[in-house]
C-alpha cells in the first residue's frame, strides 16, 4: 500500500514536534531549585578518582546533599553509564537572598553552568575536559581521567586543559563562595533539552543518605567513602577514602531543622503580603452601605432596598389626615350665641 506524500510529511512534522518535547520535559525537574538552607555546605573533600569500570562510563563528581534531620551528607563521586551523546552538568549550591539553594544537575548535549565550583577530574569550574563523544563512543582524556587503557582503548591525551585550581569551596556566591557567572555558552546550554539523573544516580544518592558515616556531623568533611567505582557500592576495592577535608570543619551553630525552617517562612512572606490587599476591599463596602441608607428617602428613585422606602410614606399618613378635626370647634361658638 502506498502512502500519500502529504501524509508522510504530516507524520514527519508531528514527530519533529513530539520528540523535542519528550526530551525536554524531564529537564524542568533538574533546573528548578529543590532545597534551600541557611547554612552553607562544607568544603569539598580531597580524594582520588577510582578506576573507570569500562567503556561508556562517565564520571559524576561527589557533592554535599541535604537531610532535614541530620544536615549535610556526602554523595560519593562515581562512574555512571551515560546516555549516549550526553554529558553531565553537576549540581551546585548557590547563595541567594540569605539562603543556600541547591541547583540540581542534568544530562544534556553540552555542559551548562555549575557555579564555578572546582569538582576536579575535568570539572575545573567551567566546562568539562575529561573526554568527548565521537559518534556513539566516548573518548577519555587520560590527562585528567583515571582509565585503564588496556581495557578502554577510546582514549587521548590533552594536558593543555588541566586547571591549576586548588579551591575546594562547594558553593557559589555569598561570603567565601566562588565568584562566577554563567558564560553565554553555558546559558545557551541551560536552554537545551535536558534529561534527569539516571536511575543509578538517584539510587546512589538515596543509599548515601542512609549511611550515617557520610554525614558531615560524623566525618567532619572527610568521608571514608569519598568516591566509588560504581553507584551504590560503598565497600570493596572500588571505594576511595578522602585524603583530608578540603578546609577545617566548623559545626553549624543551628540545628538542621532550624536551618530549613526559615526559607519556607521567607517564601510565605511574599505571598502573605499579597492577600493583605484583598481583605481591605471587602472591608470598604460595609462603610459605604450605611451611607445610601440615609439619603434614600430624599431620593426614592433608586429604591434598591424596598424595606427602607416603605417607612417613608408611613410618617405623613398620621399627620396629614387627622388635621381636618378643627370642625368640632364650631359648637362652642354656637353656645356663646345662646
Amino acid at each position: 500500500m502506498k502512502v500519500h506524500p502529504v501524509i508522510r510529511c504530516v507524520v514527519f512534522g508531528i514527530l519533529l514536534l513530539v520528540i523535542p518535547a519528550a526530551l525536554s520535559s524531564p529537564s524542568s525537574a533538574q533546573i528548578v531549585v529543590g532545597i534551600s538552607v541557611r547554612i552553607g555546605p562544607p568544603a569539598l573533600p580531597v580524594y582520588e578518582q577510582p578506576l573507570c569500570p569500562g567503556p561508556g562510563y562517565l564520571w559524576t563528581p561527589g557533592y554535599w546533599a541535604w537531610d532535614d534531620d541530620a544536615g549535610y551528607y556526602w554523595v560519593p563521586g562515581t562512574w555512571v553509564v551515560a546516555p549516549v551523546g550526553l554529558l553531565w552538568t553537576p549540581g551546585y549550591w548557590g547563595w541567594n537572598n540569605g539562603v543556600y539553594a541547591w541547583n540540581a544537575g542534568y544530562w544534556g548535549p553540552h555542559i551548562g553552568f555549575y557555579g564555578g565550583v572546582n569538582y576536579g577530574f575535568g570539572y575545573g569550574g567551567s566546562g568539562f575536559y575529561g573526554g568527548e563523544w565521537r559518534g556513539g563512543a566516548f573518548f577519555y582524556n587520560t590527562a585528567v581521567m583515571h582509565v585503564d587503557t588496556v581495557h578502554v582503548t577510546n582514549v587521548y591525551v590533552n594536558r593543555t586543559v588541566i586547571v591549576t585550581n586548588e579551591s575546594h569551596v562547594a558553593f557559589n556566591g555569598g561570603e567565601g563562595g566562588v565568584v562566577a557567572r554563567p558564560t553565554p555558552a553555558e546559558e545557551m546550554a541551560a536552554r537545551e533539552p535536558h534529561q534527569q539523573p539516571v536511575a543509578a544516580q538517584v539510587q546512589h544518592e538515596h543509599a548515601a543518605s542512609q549511611n550515617r558515616a557520610l554525614f558531615a556531623s560524623n566525618n567532619h568533611g572527610a568521608p571514608a567513602v569519598a568516591a566509588t567505582a560504581r553507584p551504590g557500592e560503598f565497600s570493596g576495592r572500588g571505594v576511595v577514602a578522602a585524603k583530608a577535608a578540603g578546609a577545617p570543619y566548623h559545626a553549624p551553630a543551628i540545628s538542621p531543622k532550624e536551618a530549613r525552617a526559615t526559607p519556607p517562612a521567607a517564601n510565605h512572606s511574599a505571598p502573605g503580603n499579597r492577600p493583605a490587599a484583598p481583605p481591605s476591599r471587602p472591608a470598604s463596602p460595609p462603610a459605604r452601605a450605611p451611607q445610601p441608607a440615609h439619603p434614600q428617602p430624599a431620593h426614592p428613585q433608586p429604591a434598591p432596598h424596598p424595606a427602607a422606602a416603605r417607612p417613608a410614606p408611613a410618617r405623613p399618613a398620621p399627620a396629614a389626615r387627622p388635621k381636618p378635626a378643627p370642625a368640632p370647634k364650631q359648637p362652642p361658638k354656637e353656645k356663646s350665641k345662646q
